[in-house]
């Protein structure tokens, strides 16, 4: 079983550097132009419910039918929201979390704790569910998402921030050990954009 940890394509949000966790933008311009159809093509996709997310499966996978999954969301950073980390360079309350490790919880928002336990919890679901089945899975969801997902079950073993994933890219796994040791090996990172 293989497992494909995808992450959604450039929107406006990220091109400015904006904290869009919940926000429901869409895919940019150039965002839906960088994309191309990918070179296989799944029956299904577990998607995160956001746009940008289900934009980019549907760009990728146009046949698949698309399972929306809440948990796959991105992290919650409430307050923080649609702003800039330069904007909120003076704001205490951002200043703390950072301080923290962005450990902390965010006023309004998600801690890291929590965001981590939804993703990792609707993943190892998913993958219990397909590993019986013995069927490939392909999940397109947000880079914090994919990091809680990878920090959690990947290997070799790295910290969260160790797993940044580029727009419109991700990881393909090795899955056929998970229901034994509940652990994803890492095969090959790819891209699924024009010039890749």
């Amino acid at each position: 079983m293989r497992v494909y940890l995808l992450r959604h394509g450039a929107t406006e949000a990220t091109a400015e550097g904006r904290y869009s966790g919940r926000l429901d933008t869409p895919l940019s311009p150039a965002g839906r132009q960088a994309l191309h159809r990918a070179a296989f093509s799944p029956q299904y996709v577990y998607v995160s419910p956001l746009r940008r997310a289900v934009e980019t499966a549907a760009l990728w996978f146009p046949e698949a039918k698309q399972i929306p999954v809440p948990e796959l969301r991105e992290m919650d950073f409430g307050i923080f929201e649609g702003r800039t980390w330069r904007e909120l360079s003076d704001n205490a309350a951002y200043r703390a979390w950072v301080d923290s490790g962005c450990q902390a919880p965010i006023p309004g928002g998600e801690s890291k704790a929590v965001f981590c336990a939804r993703v990792c919890n609707a993943v190892a679901a998913l993958l219990d569910w397909e590993a019986a089945r013995q069927t490939d899975t392909v999940v397109v969801a947000h880079g914090g998402t994919l990091m809680a997902a990878l920090e959690c079950f990947g290997l070799p073993r790295r910290a969260y921030f160790d797993w940044r994933v580029k727009l419109g890219g991700g990881f393909v796994l090795d899955g056929s050990t998970w229901a034994e040791n509940r652990t994803l090996k890492v095969l090959k990172e790819v891209n699924i954009t024009n010039g890749d």
